[in-house]
Parts: structure tokens; sequence; C-alpha cells
């Protein structure tokens, strides 16, 4: 196994004294206050293509390919001198929504109410237009391995996390117009995303303008489904989200891992990507009390838990490889070990573990963490928006809660 440990911390040495809900809180101080400064804005792990730039791509996958991948791999920001300018994120808005309601419910602050209810509010106005239902999408162009796809062209994975906060905010406010919009958008991924279909099962696309076949997007999509549905008791959704985990339960490995998909050239295994399914699995099982899929749950936490952490909580980003060191390995996992705590009494005790290691070798002292480690000296310090300041702010809120 590939090791590697920062901040003076060797491999195999026991871990330093657990991080204290003060020492998260102000971790989330110092975060909230650099949000604020920066109106919420920043850059995106793939915004390439809004450099000045593109026209020498001469839009051919292959350069674009190229130059959104050079400007997300390079050590170095370069955007500013590519003319990418930092900007909002559903996504982000999302995960931030999520976490200033995380906050209310420890703190009972008002203010934490009242930041979650304005980003709620932004995200109702700023959905994609021209669907059957609410759905969100990216603010610039995007070109994958297998697809392009044109800035607000809605994804599955973007419109079923934003439904979650949607789904939180319906549950903590008691507001019917929050489950309305969650509701719009499990009609969206019902009626707008085509489908891949292998008996019962199903795998629901990425977006509705390709056929993107990926385990995460999927599942997340059935998450969304199932959670409404305990809801609603709208039977289409459930039976479509059982559909959707069938598919992926399927595909699950000996080893009890998931290929990020499965065609060839998506075969890898990756930390947070796979405690995306995890999630997804835990959400479906408890809000259709359907507890067929518990031993794919099970042994896929059981794989992911014993595969991805080092002793002192570096999250690893391969199954079969440590660096790059990715912040986002960082945040979901913390989110996903405080979400498994009623099913593992180590859960919270290693989420800390992350959490230390990732204030102490992530965190600016400005207040926003770093994209990525490439080693102890070469570090991506981008101030990336959903991908690290709003998914961190998030998994630090639920750390918070659950240390109170």
């Amino acid at each position: 196994m590939d090791t590697t440990a920062f901040a003076g911390e060797a491999v195999g040495r026991e871990p330093k004294g657990a991080l204290t809900k003060e020492q998260v809180f102000e971790s989330i101080s110092r975060l909230s206050a650099w949000l604020e400064r920066n109106d919420y804005k920043g850059y995106d792990t793939f915004d390439g293509l809004s450099a000045f730039v593109r026209p020498l791509t001469f839009e051919t996958k292959a350069l674009r390919i190229v130059l959104q991948q050079g400007v997300r791999r390079f050590p170095l920001n370069l955007r500013p001198l590519l003319g990418i300018k930092k900007s909002h994120s559903t996504k982000g808005m999302g995960f931030l929504a999520r976490g200033f309601m995380r906050l209310h419910k420890t703190t009972g602050e008002a203010t934490w109410k009242e930041k979650a209810e304005e980003l709620l509010q932004w995200l109702i106005e700023h959905q994609s237009p021209g669907y059957s239902g609410a759905c969100w999408g990216n603010h610039f162009d995007y070109q994958s391995r297998g697809s392009y796809v044109a800035k607000m062209v809605p994804s599955i994975v973007w419109t079923s996390l934003i439904g979650h906060a949607f789904l939180d905010a319906y549950e903590h406010f008691q507001s019917e117009k929050y489950l309305e919009v969650a509701v719009s958008a499990c009609e969206h991924i019902r009626l707008d995303l085509g489908r891949h279909e292998e008996g019962d099962a199903v795998c629901i696309h990425y977006f509705p303008t390709t056929t993107d076949k990926v385990h995460n997007a999927s599942t997340l999509g059935a998450s969304l489904l199932a959670r409404t549905y305990s809801f609603t008791r709208d039977d289409r959704y459930r039976d479509l989200a059982k559909r959707a985990m069938q598919y992926t339960a399927h595909y699950q490995r000996a080893d009890a891992s998931w290929y990020y998909a499965e065609a060839t050239k998506f075969h890898w295994v990756d930390n947070f990507h796979t405690a995306y399914v995890l999630d997804c699995f835990k959400h479906y099982g408890e809000a259709t009390g359907d507890s067929s899929f518990d031993d794919n749950l099970m042994n896929g936490y059981k794989f992911w838990k014993e595969t991805f952490f080092l002793p002192d909580g570096t999250p690893r980003y391969y199954d079969r490889k440590t660096l790059p060191l990715d912040i986002q390995c960082s945040s979901q996992a913390i989110d996903t070990l405080v979400f498994f705590r009623d099913r593992d009494p180590d859960s919270v005790p290693l989420a800390l573990r992350v959490a230390r290691w990732t204030i102490e070798n992530m965190q600016d002292r400005s207040g926003y963490f770093y994209y990525r480690r490439y080693s102890r000296s070469v570090v991506n310090k981008t101030p990336t928006l959903h991908w690290g300041q709003a998914t961190m702010l998030c998994a630090l809120a639920g750390l918070y809660q659950q240390l109170n």
C-alpha cells in the first residue's frame, strides 16, 4: 500500500489526541469568514474551458480535454492568467445550505438559519430552465472522457445532492415549499433522464443529453427518489430507486468495491465516489425500510474503511494509490463516517482523525481549504468552491453537530 503522512506524523505512529469540538468550530468559523469575504464565490476543478484561450482547442474533444485537465492538474492556479473568474456554484450552494442548517440545529443561532434560507432561495432562482422539474448543472462547459456537456445542462449528481438539501430544509424548517422542490427534482429524474436497462435493474443516466452510466450518479438519483418517497409515499419513486440500486448491487466486485463505471475506461476505484455509493445504499434502506441491500452496504463500508485511510487519518485517493491528497476525499470521508455512526462505533473517532489531518495539512491561514497535495512540498492551493469549501463546511458542521 502506498503511504503518505504530513504535519510531522510518520505513518504508523499513534494518532494525535482527538480533535475537540472547539477546534472543529474554529475551523468552521475561519472557513465561513473566508466565504463571506469572497461572496460565496470560488473556482471549480473543471472550469478550464472558460479560459480565453479556448479557441485554440478548435472545439475538438482531445484539445478541450487537454485544456480542461491542464488547468485542473497544474500545481499552480492558472485561472487568473487565463481569464477564468471566481463564480457561484449551484452544487456548492447546496452543500453550504446543508452545512448552515446543521450549524443552526446545533447552535440555535439565527444567523445560520438566515444563511441557509438565503442560499435555498438562490437555488430556487437558479434552476436549469426547460425541463420537467427542478434541476441544476454547472456554470461552465465541461468535456469528460465520454461526452461534452454545455453549461446549465443539468446533472443528476448536482440535482440529487441539491435535492437532499431541500429535504433537509423540509425536515428542519417544516416548510412545504422545500418538499415541493425535492418532488419537482424527482420528476426531472423520472421524466427527463434516460435509463440503461438490464432485466429488472436500471442505471439512470448522468445527463439528459448523454447515455453515461455511472454508479455514484445513478445511486444518488435513487437516494433522492427513495428519501422523497418516505415523505410522499409515491410508489413510482420507490420502485425506480430500487431498480437503480439493484444495478449497482449487481456490479459490486468480489472485494466489495465498485468501479466508477462499468465501461473499461472507467475501471478505477476511488475514495469519495465509493463513499457516495455507500451513502446512497444507506439512504435507500432507511427511507424505504427495504433491507435487501444491507450486505452490499456493510461489505462495501468495510472495504472502504479498511482501504482508504492511513493510521493518522490521511484519506487515500485510490484503492491502490494514496496520492494525490484531494480535499474532496477528506470532506466526503468525514461526512460519510458521521452518517454511519449508528452502524459503526469507530466511525466518529476516524472522522475526527481525518478532520485533524485535513485542518493541519489542507486549511490555509486565511480560512479556505487547498484543492490538492501532490507531495509534502507541492501543493495546489486553488480555492475551489464546491470541491472543497462547500463540502468541507457541510462535513465539519455535521461532525460538530455530533460532538455537542
